[in-house]
């Protein structure tokens, strides 16, 4: 964290020109409506969020990814093997499986080009960096159009105040991801917001999903430990002050595994004994309505994760239609983390070393390029034409099954 924010500074300090902004017209300034750190913590901390978020950003970006460009493009080796190497030099592949993470969990993540004029290096800013992003109104309207600048937080600015421009940085030095922003350029919502958001309905207001779940999962062991110990009574009749005084103390101080209780006075005997132990009441059934928060929690995650880890009787059939139905989800978060590498980091590279990126078209694709198939007739073809050698099609031939014995064949005429 703190080199994240050396390297702010430095950059604040080095290029006051690229760190400020000066919005022509009416801007309209938006904030989180949940610090995005809080969001985080929730991530951080309950294993369901945290679980749920991983597999949906491993489904995004976890199968990696290849670069292509226009092979009809006349410096298309040039030009890929430039976009290669900066990936290289960035790791990008590991940049965007950290930032698939708070994408998803937050709805939002910040990078700053250290050198937009000449882009060679990506720093991931601390979830909470961006404070406040200006937002400029169209022409005539009241209607936000794009981001004016982000403004940072106090921690990471050697400003002291908003108004001074240095804590402001421009659009062009941030790539903001963003998914489900209620204005174009503003921050975004996460899968993990709603499950921390209020709900009221006139006035009366439902408490956030995950702190009912926390509550649940806090009574929980107390529950365990009052009744996995019962207390115990016994009838003491005609016991003394000094009696029910130590009685009411060893209530005040009893232990998890439950005391044995005396008080006198008249009790009415149950089934002949003077001995009842305090028992929960087995009409306090509870779990129908766990079960319902719980439900709604997990329909907040996205994923059906828990519930293949957590319930029995999932069959592979429904298994795999929940999986069918999370990619649903996926499939677009993956194009727009496309678009937004070809845009913001593809573009820019192609242009500074001289390529057109119109021509050059460079492209993100997911996964791994595709081997063609190789046919058995196609081989014998290559080999009868003197595309390969003998020995070459004898090797590619015990890939198809074929078994040869001979390892040093005469070559035909030979006796």
């Amino acid at each position: 964290m703190s080199n994240i924010v050396k390297k702010l500074h430095e950059f604040l300090s080095r290029a006051p020109a690229f760190g400020s902004a000066s919005p022509s017209g009416r801007v309209v300034f938006e904030t989180a409506d949940i610090p995005l750190v809080d969001v985080w913590k929730l991530y951080d901390r309950d294993p369901t969020c945290k679980s749920s978020v991983d597999l949906l950003a491993a489904s995004t970006v976890g199968m990696g990814f290849y670069t292509t460009v226009d092979e009809n493009y006349e410096k298309a080796e040039e030009a890929k093997a430039t976009v290669d190497k900066f990936c290289e030099d960035i790791n990008l592949d590991s940049l965007l499986n950290d930032m698939a993470r708070r994408l998803i969990a937050c709805g939002n993540d910040f990078w700053l080009k250290l050198k937009p004029e000449h882009l060679a290096d990506l720093v991931r800013m601390p979830v909470d960096a961006v404070e406040k992003i200006k937002l400029k109104y169209v022409e005539g309207l009241k209607v936000p159009w794009k981001a004016n600048g982000y403004i940072l937080k106090s921690d990471y600015s050697e400003a002291k105040s908003v108004a001074d421009d240095t804590r402001t940085l421009k659009p062009e030095v941030v790539i903001h991801w963003r998914l489900n922003s209620q204005y174009p350029s503003g921050f975004g919502v996460g899968l993990l917001q709603v499950l921390l958001h209020t709900l009221t309905i006139n006035s009366d207001k439902r408490p956030a999903y995950a702190w009912m779940k926390a509550k649940i999962e806090r009574i929980m062991p107390k529950i365990f430990e009052r009744y996995a110990g019962p207390d115990v009574l016994a009838v003491l009749p005609n016991a003394d002050a000094a009696t029910i005084q130590k009685f009411e103390n060893t209530i005040k101080n009893r232990t998890e595994e439950g005391n044995w209780l005396f008080y006198g006075g008249g009790a009415k005997k149950v089934e002949g004994t003077n001995v009842f132990p305090v028992t929960i009441d087995p009409r306090a059934r509870f779990e129908y309505y766990i079960d319902h928060i719980v439900n709604q929690f997990y329909l907040g995650c996205e994923t059906p994760l828990p519930r293949l880890f957590s319930t029995p009787g999932f069959t592979e059939a429904s298994a795999r239609a929940a999986l069918d139905l999370q990619d649903m989800l996926i499939k677009p978060v993956q194009r727009y983390v496309k678009r937004q590498v070809e845009r913001d980091i593809f573009v820019p590279i192609l242009t500074q070393q001289g390529f057109d990126p119109g021509k050059a078209k460079g492209r993100l694709n997911w996964g791994s390029p595709e081997s063609p198939e190789l046919l058995a007739a196609d081989l014998i073809a290559a080999a009868e034409k003197g595309f390969i050698r003998p020995e070459e099609f004898r090797k590619n031939a015990v890939k198809f099954g074929w078994e040869l014995w001979d390892q040093n064949p005469k070559p035909s005429g030979q006796g």
